[in-house]
């Protein structure tokens, strides 16, 4: 499949392990580079949507310079949206429980921008799911978070994880957009490449 895209090396800009696992889900080949200390800063005045694809931009731009004529590059960003609020990942213990407190009980979105890049062309989509979340108990937080160290999942959990077993009531969308990478939708967009 994707024969398409066969003169190109492919190249995942990220150091999710879950975005790797559902990339090599396409069965398409890939290596994974990582430029590491990327700083994922964005104007205050983007809304919603426009910052994960904004952050995924950004993580394709720090790769410009060692792309040769054949690469093929592919960085995202997931953020959690909520009452106008973005939630990113958590900066330490305290700062996950704040956000899983905020979360318990609602509904919220998970966005996730994506940037293919080549040297001739950029393009960019994003998705978009809800999640409602159960009312969460203060043990169940604390729990989630000494045993799975959410802390580099944007909002401080993992959907495939055991919070997202026993705390997911619903959701509206991708579940692997959820993950952190939309692959019904990027597969879309690189046959269409």
């Amino acid at each position: 499949m994707l024969e398409n895209l066969s003169k190109y090396r492919i190249i995942l800009g990220s150091q999710s392990p879950r975005r790797r696992e559902l990339l090599s889900g396409l069965d398409i080949d890939f290596e994974v580079r990582l430029i590491p200390d990327i700083e994922e800063v964005y104007p205050k005045t983007l809304w919603k949507e426009e910052i994960p694809v904004y952050v995924a931009q950004l993580k394709a731009k720090a790769y410009k310079e060692v792309m040769s004529a054949d690469t093929f590059l592919i960085t995202a960003d997931t953020i959690v949206w909520l009452d106008g609020k973005v939630y990113g990942k958590p900066r330490n213990e305290e700062d996950a429980k704040v956000m899983l407190r905020t979360l318990s009980g609602k509904t919220h979105e998970v966005i996730t921008g994506v940037c293919l890049t080549t040297r001739e062309k950029q393009q960019t989509f994003y998705a978009v799911s809800s999640v409602k979340f159960a009312d969460l108990k203060e043990k169940e937080i604390e729990y989630y978070i000494q045993k799975y160290k959410p802390y580099d999942k944007a909002g401080a959990y993992g959907v495939q994880e055991w919070i997202g077993y026993i705390g997911v009531e619903s959701l509206n969308g991708s579940f692997y957009n959820v993950m952190g990478l939309p692959v019904r939708m990027l597969y879309q967009y690189l046959k269409e490449w």
